[in-house]
């Protein structure tokens, strides 16, 4: 059963015990007789936007007062890209231009009115540039709802097409849609599986160490960032990282970023140590209370501690729902937790050393979201030599990234022969 299949059988669930209840349906319209008539959405306001650019990558984030729609489109003479969302108000400072210091695709860029239910970004173009992928991310405690949107480069020619193509189409400006790629031709958001990547650790909590100031959350950014760069190549999916700098998240953080963002798979990237330092090789991990063996226990209750190390108390959480439909959900949840680990252990296997059995299940605390798809990739570990030595080799951490990107794609393949 697809996630999909399975938010229409709780649906329904919830629909039939809804009707069971006598007079529970004409107890609820009676108390809310506004209830009938939906109050029109007012449109959100554009809180701030901003624009980082180098060489080979451009990225222009959008704060907004609320999730909304947006498009965009390629100009030329000059060469811009137009960015709309449908709002009807912005309180963006005057743009200062691109940070000092950076260069390559976008030059500068403004923010206007373009008519009472749209705000513009215009990006002006350095250097021919298409959209790479464009996602909206739900408001998360203090942040806004954000709009990204990332750009790479294009040829002369790409980018003449993209305009010819933007010119013709009839999905204008003045009708965004809920997530475009270059052209407005198709719904990214609701076409793109979104595959959050948690790289571990990060700020004051460096996870595991070896010699020479070596650092975990180093490697694994480093790592997640390549296995992004892959997954946005192929083009099938939105990609989001919980962290893209060596920031600090506490563990309920991330998981409530791939929650809150409807994640269709969560990813947690790591590389561990052991006091045995024969110990060595990949693994995959669903959650699972009962560790597979006493590494694995170790290996669990070693991250879910990071946050009183790194000084924060992990807080104590209730069970969100203690019922039948939440049950369901959990019990599908790590069905398809452990098709993904074992689509990518597939895929792993022909050129990356594992441990034996190297699917595997521990309680790691950010594999406890109830409601998506959840894996944990050990890449190795920093107490192996061989292992270390793999994990500084860029041509060993490419492989691996490609082979953990080919495992996503397979078992995102075996849920649409599903459909």
């Amino acid at each position: 059963m697809t996630t999909t299949n399975l938010i229409r059988l709780l649906t329904l669930l919830v629909l039939f015990i809804g009707l069971a209840v006598p007079g529970h349906a004409q107890e609820e319209s009676a108390a809310d007789p506004a209830a009938e008539t939906p109050a029109e959405v007012a449109l959100p306001n554009v809180i701030d936007a901003r624009v980082t650019s180098a060489e080979d990558r451009a990225r222009l984030v959008i704060d907004l007062a609320a999730r909304t729609e947006f498009a965009f489109v390629s100009l030329t003479g000059p060469d811009r890209l137009a960015i709309d969302v449908r709002a009807g108000t912005f309180s963006v400072p005057e743009p200062e231009g691109v940070p000092a210091g950076d260069a390559g695709l976008v030059s500068g860029y403004v923010v206007e009115q373009a008519g009472p239910d749209r705000i513009r970004t215009t990006l002006t173009l350095a250097a021919p540039a298409q959209v790479q992928q464009a996602y909206v991310l739900d408001p998360f405690e203090d942040q806004p709802a954000r709009l990204v949107v990332d750009l790479i480069p294009a040829t002369a020619e790409e980018f003449a097409a993209n305009v010819e193509r933007d010119l013709s189409t009839s999905a204008s400006l003045s009708q965004p849609a809920q997530s475009t790629p270059a052209g407005g031709s198709e719904l990214a958001i609701a076409t793109k599986p979104l595959v959050v990547i948690d790289p571990g650790h990060g700020g004051i909590d460096s996870g595991a160490e070896a010699s020479g100031g070596i650092k975990e959350k180093d490697i694994v950014l480093a790592f997640s960032l390549r296995l992004q760069e892959l997954l946005m190549e192929s083009g099938r999916f939105d990609v989001a990282l919980t962290r893209e700098d060596d920031t600090y998240l506490r563990l309920e953080e991330r998981v409530a970023l791939a929650r809150g963002n409807k994640a269709d798979l969560f990813i947690s990237i790591h590389a561990d140590s052991f006091q045995q330092p024969e110990i060595r090789g990949a693994s995959v991990y669903t959650r699972d209370e009962n560790a597979t063996d006493v590494l694995d226990k170790v290996l669990a209750d070693n991250e879910n501690k990071s946050d009183v190390i790194a000084g924060f108390s992990m807080p104590q959480l209730t069970p969100e729902v203690v019922d039948i439909l939440v049950d369901l959900m959990r019990r599908e949840m790590r069905v398809q937790s452990f098709r993904a680990a074992q689509a990518i252990v597939h895929q792993l296997e022909p050129s990356v050393a594992l441990r034996r059995f190297p699917v595997r299940q521990a309680d790691f605390f950010v594999l406890q979201s109830p409601d998506v798809p959840s894996v944990l990739v050990e890449l190795g570990f920093l107490s192996n030599a061989s292992d270390m030595a793999n994990l500084m080799q860029s041509d060993w951490r490419d492989r691996t990234a490609d082979a953990l990107a080919r495992g996503i794609s397979t078992y995102f393949d075996d849920l649409e022969d599903e459909e």
